[in-house]
């Protein structure tokens, strides 16, 4: 590509008024940088997405926009969670850039491969991924749980990067291509690698988190459901599976106790039966809350509501205030 193309960051923000204005700071002389040494064109900024958030994180955005005119904000009009945030912000930014790189608020992930972002999407690249190199800063606990997640989505085949979050350089072509996808339940993670394109992979190392993360076990338990019942069928088949196995396994059950009826012995107590009714019970109500998750994602995209809307804009070209 021989023109300087117009970047965006986009930075998903709830509840970061400790660390927003170092970390727009921060950001503002990365791309400064690249600005002055002609790899990204003038007229490209930072959109800062406020998702919600109930401390001064909104307030923070507006000052810094008025002081920077490379900075731009939306504030949604609820906390509607950072894959939607994120989302808005991509749908946002994706009107007058020529490439997005979305990244969280409290820069973990290293900035400065921003500039081997930009090198791979001018040699070509539609989609480009920041894949962490190592986990030797994260806890065990993290690192482990974090390493089953990746295991778990791709063992129920949801096609993700291993190692990879939200920290990616998108195209305006990738960009069009993602907004034809319509689904509710958003789990960028998955939709991205679907969508083809030229990709490429750069290596990183994250720093070490200095405050409390946005995503407990709970909120990754709720992800990894999330994108495994949006992508993947697996779990309906391997019920299907389980109850052929249970079908096969009470068919010689009743054959056993025939059999033992015949030869005229008695049941000695309630123990097997207590136990076999447990089990079956257990199964069936494991399957209908799995078939429910499915039935509730069908229900939530059937109504298709609104992902979110924004309550107000500063910097943008649809600015309202």
């Amino acid at each position: 590509m021989g023109k300087q193309e117009i970047l965006r960051l986009v930075v998903p923000c709830y509840n970061e008024e400790q660390i927003l204005e170092e970390s727009a700071t921060r950001l503002l002389e990365k791309l400064r940088s690249l600005t002055g040494a002609g790899k990204i064109a003038a007229g490209s900024g930072i959109l800062l997405v406020d998702d919600g958030s109930s401390d001064r994180t909104w307030e923070i955005v507006c000052a810094l926009q008025e002081a920077n005119p490379e900075i731009a904000g939306i504030r949604l009009s609820r906390n509607r969670g950072h894959q939607i945030a994120l989302w808005a912000g991509l749908m946002t930014a994706r009107k007058n850039s020529d490439a997005v790189i979305s990244l969280d608020a409290d820069l973990q992930d290293d900035i400065e491969v921003i500039d081997r972002f930009v090198e791979e999407f001018r040699n070509g690249a539609d989609i480009v991924y920041g894949v962490r190199s190592c986990r030797d800063t994260d806890t065990f606990f993290k690192r482990s749980t974090a390493e089953a997640f990746y295991r778990l989505m791709n063992w129920f085949g949801v096609k993700i990067l291993f190692n990879h979050a939200d920290y990616r350089l998108m195209s305006r072509r990738a960009l069009e291509a993602l907004s034809e996808y319509r689904e509710v339940n958003l789990f960028l993670r998955g939709i991205v690698p679907l969508l083809g394109f030229r990709q490429a992979v750069v290596t990183y190392e994250r720093k070490a988190a200095e405050r409390p993360t946005h995503y407990p076990l709970r909120k990754m338990l709720l992800l990894a459901l999330d994108g495994i019942t949006s992508f993947s069928v697996t779990p309906i088949r391997l019920i299907t599976l389980l109850g052929i196995v249970m079908l096969g396994l009470s068919a010689l059950g009743v054959i056993y106790y025939w059999i033992v009826y015949l030869n005229g012995g008695t049941v000695r107590g309630w123990t097997s039966q207590v136990f076999i009714i447990l089990i079956l019970g257990g199964l069936q109500l494991f399957a209908t809350g799995v078939i429910g998750e499915y039935i509730g994602k069908i229900y939530m995209e059937v109504k298709a509501r609104p992902r979110y809307f924004i309550e107000e804009e500063r910097g943008t070209d649809g600015e309202k205030q």
